[in-house]
């Protein structure tokens, strides 16, 4: 069965817990531990969304959803974070954030919103 593909960028600690999560809801996950290793994975394969950790190893937060919006425009990104205060020109890059203590209840609304799409098995693919 398809399903939309998430890329989700996150320290290894974690990672596995979001992706079985994201799983459970019907979504194809890919794990990228870096920015940098997100931005190869999208020039191989086509995502639905880049979920993207506020802090994380490597490359800032702002210059990979930079790098991202300028090679992808039309890709989703949805900014996570346990911060409550994101700098005003990180949210001008992303296009919906989300705290960290709202997962994973609101996750999937953030999603399907995101996408414009009702369930996650219908596909978008953003354009190249």
């Amino acid at each position: 069965m398809a399903c939309a593909t998430l890329l989700y960028i996150e320290g290894p600690q974690v990672l596995q817990l979001r992706k079985a999560t994201l799983e459970s809801y019907g979504y194809c996950v890919e794990i990228a531990s870096s920015g940098e290793a997100a931005i190869n994975m999208l020039t191989e394969s086509p995502v639905a969304a880049v979920l993207l950790e506020y802090k994380q190893e490597g490359m800032d937060t702002e210059a990979v959803a930079y790098h991202i919006k300028q090679r992808f425009p039309g890709l989703p990104i949805i900014l996570v974070s346990a911060y409550s205060e994101i700098p005003e020109r990180t949210l001008w890059l992303v296009d919906d954030y989300l705290m960290k203590s709202e997962l994973p209840d609101r996750l999937p609304r953030v999603i399907q919103r995101t996408l414009h799409v009702p369930n996650p098995r219908n596909i978008y693919r953003p354009a190249a």
